[in-house]
């Protein structure tokens, strides 16, 4: 929402009158036509960019002002750049003169002025023109006047590519690859800006450039590169940082050129004016023989590998050792390119790597360098012939378990697992066994990368995984708060965690608890069990069910449930989804007493179980025994309603001989006689203390069980017509203890008479409560011998005719 001040503004820009429009455009011309443009200017700009921007409609600009907008392009005020680019990019396209002058001057060209071309260029073809131009302007030798523009172009180039790579043609990748060469390998090792050695008899003529430095201060003793630091820089080293910032995708993109158009000759030679670039490049005939695109490969390796080497001096700022972080990810990025392009460069390329890996693996500070470094032996290690154990090992285990409060880590990490999940599951398909380890990541930031664990969990349920997983979900918030104690029993002293009243912390200390702890804190599946303890274990963490990460990592918890149980009936075979009902039933009274947590998790669970009932029928039969023990407690009815109802329908509605021919009447009689108890017992007495009365469906639900059951047993009609008797007497009676609502009786008792009126008639009772199949999914609609079709078709012309 905007402040009051700002509201007002917006709505004066919005209703500002056409006639004092124009005076604003003529008093703007006359202060554009002054030679110093002060501040009156620059606010004038601004207020007209707050109109033209307020409103939904483009204005079109007198042509006066708006050529004077144009001439700002170049001006050497950037403040003026940029004020003069958003103007006119909120206006219509001009008509292209203009911008054709501006197009055509490739030496006027700067950020803001490339910037408005590309945004109004008006189709494809433009964008190809605009490209043309670029790279020609490129290809030509440097006048004699500055060349400063030439820094702007390489930019402006890679927007366009994003934009639009079909634009290139093999004509600009032959001469772009040959600038690349001659940027990259051949700039000038000496430094720009007139940088002198100093002394008593320097004076203008006897100022010599001075060469550039590695980062330690030591002299560069090889090729110019972008951690090569200096006084100043000339141009081509500023061409030679741009060229090594586009390089990695320059070499995604020129494959998708079109190679319909003409090529220059692949034996031309780029040939850039300057002492240094003749001198090397005369040295290198057997590089120039190669085509453009192979000798850019070349360059591009050498260029990497010295940078590699450059990173290993020890840098004497601070904010260097990143800039070498950084210039260490690039370029073993820029490697696995060259290498997915040329395979042939993989053994050429690997020592380094390897060596690379060998000196940062023992130092997670560099762990964003180590994720390319994973990804170049996850691509190329198999070609090699490499052991890549180690590697995973560092990935999948150590950055968890001890950078997982490392947001940035955590996004880089996921990326790469989300990027590469088949070449994993191809070539290190034990990552998966590190999912304890991963969902740290999750615990700890849960609303960041819930994204990605939607993404990644259902390629990570696998029926070795499938239970340890589900108990791993529900322990999430147990985990969420273990690595908050982690890391607050390292910051926090021992003397100051009793004084501040975390129980917790201590708990956590406490070496008779530190088995509980240590198993939440696994890096590796399969390495324990706690559910025998996980009730001690929720005492333990009662006091953060109210911390905030706790809070939002239990929100996310029902999402990821939803995602592995549609996962996981695609891949478990019938036993394993068994063992998965025996979990729920478990589980469903071990959660961490979070307000609303329990609840959303019995609604996920009690909507899965009829799920997978209704796939495979016959898990009822399997599993009666236990499903009948979690029906037959009755104080499941007032701790896990949702579950429990969902129980009691499944077992009314598929323990009959239809869904299994396993099902034998003793099956059925065990089956009512334990439901009719539990309902006996909630109907004739009042809610144990602190509880409340059942809700309605429970008891409905629990009466339409036990008259399916009846229906398919016969003998047991009379015993559940008994009990509707009874239930109707005692509400004639008047208000009674198990129901507090005078509605919800009379609906119960409503119910019980439908469900005994059915009996009454056993045969009509058991097709209305157990229908077969063919009715439940009917094709009246479909069937040509019924007179249903027809019936629809008249219907349908007579609701359609006028």
């Amino acid at each position: 929402m905007y402040s009051l001040g700002s509201e007002s503004l917006i709505k004066q820009a919005r209703e500002i009158q056409e006639a004092e429009l124009q005076k604003f455009y003529s008093r703007l011309v006359k202060l554009l036509q002054l030679k110093e443009l002060g501040h009156e200017t620059v606010d004038s700009l601004q207020r007209l960019h707050l109109i033209l921007s307020a409103n939904k409609y483009a204005r079109t600009l007198p042509s006066d002002l708006q050529q004077r907008l144009l001439l700002l392009l170049s001006s050497r005020s950037e403040q003026l750049q940029v004020l003069s680019s958003a103007l006119l990019r909120e206006t219509p396209p001009s008509s292209g003169e203009e911008l054709n002058n501006i197009q055509e001057n490739v030496s006027q060209l700067n950020t803001h002025a490339a910037a408005l071309l590309v945004s109004q260029a008006r189709s494809r073809t433009d964008l190809n023109n605009l490209c043309a131009q670029l790279v020609h302007g490129l290809e030509g030798r440097p006048s004699d006047g500055p060349t400063r523009s030439l820094m702007f172009t390489l930019p402006v180039l890679n927007s366009i590519l994003r934009l639009s790579p079909e634009s290139l043609t093999e004509e600009h990748v032959t001469i772009l690859s040959k600038k690349f060469v001659d940027w990259l390998r051949y700039a000038s090792i000496l430094q720009g800006g007139g940088a002198s050695l100093g002394g008593f008899f320097t004076g203008p003529r006897s100022r010599q450039p001075l060469p550039t430095a590695e980062l330690d201060g030591s002299v560069s003793g090889d090729f110019f590169t972008v951690l090569c630091v200096g006084q100043g820089f000339t141009e081509d080293q500023w061409m030679n940082v741009y060229s090594f910032s586009m390089l990695r995708r320059w070499l995604l993109t020129y494959h998708s050129v079109s190679s319909g158009n003409s090529t220059m000759d692949a034996d031309d030679r780029s040939e850039v004016d300057g002492s240094v670039v003749s001198m090397v490049s005369a040295t290198s005939s057997s590089s120039r023989l190669l085509p453009p695109k192979e000798r850019l490969r070349e360059k591009a390796f050498q260029y990497c590998q010295r940078l590699i080497e450059q990173c290993d001096r020890k840098a004497q700022k601070k904010s260097d050792t990143e800039l070498q972080k950084a210039c260490m990810v690039e370029a073993v990025c820029i490697l696995d390119c060259v290498c997915v392009e040329d395979p042939s460069m993989v053994f050429r390329t690997f020592p380094s790597i390897k060596a690379l890996f060998s000196r940062l693996s023992s130092d997670l500070s560099y762990a964003r360098v180590l994720l390319p470094i994973a990804q170049f032996y996850l691509n190329h290690g198999e070609m090699a012939a490499v052991d890549c154990e180690c590697v995973w090992k560092l990935v999948f285990a150590r950055f968890p378990a001890e950078l997982f409060n490392d947001p940035f880590l955590a996004h880089e990490l996921l990326r790469f697992l989300r990027q590469n999940l088949d070449g994993l599951r191809l070539r290190a398909p034990e990552f998966i066994r590190f999912l304890p380890n991963l969902l740290k990541f999750l615990a700890w930031d849960s609303s960041a990368v819930v994204d990605d664990f939607v993404d990644l969990l259902p390629s990570l349920v696998t029926e070795g995984t499938a239970v340890e997983m589900l108990h791993t979900l529900l322990d999430l918030p147990c985990l969420s708060a273990t690595l908050v104690l982690q890391l607050r029993s390292v910051s926090l002293p021992i003397s100051e965690s009793s004084s501040r009243g975390l129980l917790s912390l201590d708990a956590f200390r406490n070496p008779a608890f530190r088995g509980l702890f240590l198993f939440l804190l696994r890096v590796e599946t399969g390495s324990g069990h706690t559910i025998d303890r996980l009730s001690t274990l929720h005492d333990l963490l009662a006091e953060a069910a109210d911390w905030p990460r706790v809070v939002r990592c239990a929100q996310v918890v029902p999402v990821l449930l939803h995602i592995y149980f549609n996962t996981v009936v695609t891949v478990a075979e019938e036993k394993l989804l068994a063992h998965l009902i025996l979990v729920m039933l478990e589980r469903s009274g071990l959660l961490l007493a979070i307000p609303t947590y329990s609840r959303e998790i019995h609604r996920v669970f009690s909507c899965h179980l009829l799920r997978l009932c209704k796939l495979r029928p016959s898990l009822v039969v399997d599993q009666s025994h236990e499903l009948l023990e979690f029906a037959g407690t009755t104080a499941n009815v007032y701790s896990k309603e949702e579950v429990y109802t969902h129980v009691v329908w499944v077992l009314g509605e598929y323990l009959s001989a239809a869904s299994d021919s396993r099902c034998s009447v003793a099956l059925i009689t065990s089956c009512f006689e334990t439901l009719e108890a539990v309902l006996f017992e909630i109907t004739s007495s009042a809610p144990p203390p602190g509880t409340v009365c059942p809700a309605p469906k429970v008891i409905t639900t629990l009466m339409s069980a036990l008259a399916k059951l009846a229906s398919r047993s016969h003998d047991l009609i009379p015993r559940v017509s008994l009990f509707f008797s009874k239930l109707r007497t005692a509400a004639r009676n008047g208000s009674v203890a198990w129901c507090a609502d005078e509605d919800d009786l009379v609906a119960i008792v409503t119910r019980g008479e439908e469900l005994w009126s059915l009996l009454k008639a056993p045969g009509v009772a058991q097709s209305v409560l157990t229908p077969p199949p063919h009715v439940l999914t009917p094709r009246w609609h479909r069937d040509t011998n019924l007179a249903m079709p027809l019936q629809l078709r008249v219907l349908t012309r007579l609701t359609h005719s006028q």
